[in-house]
């Protein structure tokens, strides 16, 4: 009998991912989607569930008794985040902490995935333990969410906090270079900072480390996870440029974050993380960004446009 995963999230970047990683390692996925119309390649049931409805999700997770429960939700925009904070209350701190709960009533591995946002990027490279120090509303709700689980689930839970992530989501319009190239092709140059570091890492590169830890019930508490090299943001958008044979300096503004008129203190100047915790115990290796770059697609969305530039 294969184990049984309940995946939250599982029609976003990182959730699809898992959903198909974990399949081929031999689990079977429970596939929590919410309003998302289409299937999940590795799913094995579809759960359509409002993540912020908890006695839905309770039942249904008691119904199924999971091996492992992976949260890979959550209201990822801090400007969405802004707009709606009940909402994204309810998505980013409720939910993992009944999910924490679920887990721990029901003994079952948990993996619930937070965000490099918890830092300010004053002081990188940054450590597990070191303190947090969120700079917007959504990482406020990503380090509560952080405290309640591992207060709710000491024993079965692992908190993976991630970098900037890259990678071909369903809709074409979540990653990195997808909304670089919607920009791009509403005829946008995007203005890219020399001095915003980043430690980017592929989506589907976390998905291999999420069913890892799915496995791995030794390794506990809060870890880092990221790409081998840090990246400044114009960087990134250059070589994605480059690499799909676009005229850079066509698409892309390079800038300071001094450029940014009473923002600077919401772009984190660094955000490189240590992730010596995971990094060589794991069987997944950190990927370097043009490993990262060479799996990357043209969006869906803007195929017609990439086609009619010759």
């Amino acid at each position: 009998m294969r184990p049984k995963l309940l995946l939250a999230g599982a029609s976003g970047l990182v959730g699809s991912n898992v959903a198909r990683v974990a399949a081929r390692r031999g689990w079977e996925v429970h596939a929590i989607v919410g309003k998302h119309p289409g299937s999940i390649a590795g799913a094995d049931h579809i759960l359509r569930l409002d993540l912020a409805d908890e006695s839905s999700v309770q039942r249904t997770t008691l119904d199924l008794f999971p091996d492992a429960i992976v949260n890979a939700a959550a209201v990822s925009e801090p400007t969405h985040c802004d707009a709606d904070p009940v909402r994204s209350a309810q998505v980013n701190v409720r939910l993992p902490a009944a999910l924490a709960r679920l887990a721990h009533h029901l003994g079952a591995r948990f993996v619930h995935l937070s965000s490099e946002q918890v830092f300010d990027g004053s002081a990188a490279p940054y450590a597990p333990a070191d303190p947090l120090t969120p700079v917007n509303l959504y990482g406020r709700q990503k380090a509560e969410a952080e405290s309640a689980v591992s207060t709710a689930a000491p024993e079965e839970a692992v908190t993976l906090r991630l970098p900037l992530l890259a990678g071909n989501s369903a809709t074409g319009t979540r990653s990195l270079h997808e909304r670089l190239f919607a920009a791009w092709a509403a005829g946008r140059r995007t203005r890219l900072y020399r001095d915003e570091i980043r430690q980017p890492c592929s989506a589907a590169n976390v998905a291999e480390v999420v069913v890892e830890l799915c496995e791995r019930r030794d390794l506990r508490g809060v870890h880092h996870w990221a790409g081998a090299e840090p990246v400044s943001r114009l960087e990134m958008g250059m070589r994605i440029a480059e690499a799909f044979r676009l005229p850079a300096e066509l698409f892309v503004e390079p800038g300071l974050r001094a450029d940014h008129p009473g923002g600077a203190e919401q772009r984190q100047a660094d955000l490189r993380l240590v992730c010596s915790s995971l990094a060589g115990v794991l069987k997944t290796r950190q990927e370097t960004f043009a490993e990262i770059v060479e799996h990357l697609h043209v969006p869906p969305p803007c195929r017609d446009w990439y086609r009619s530039l010759g």
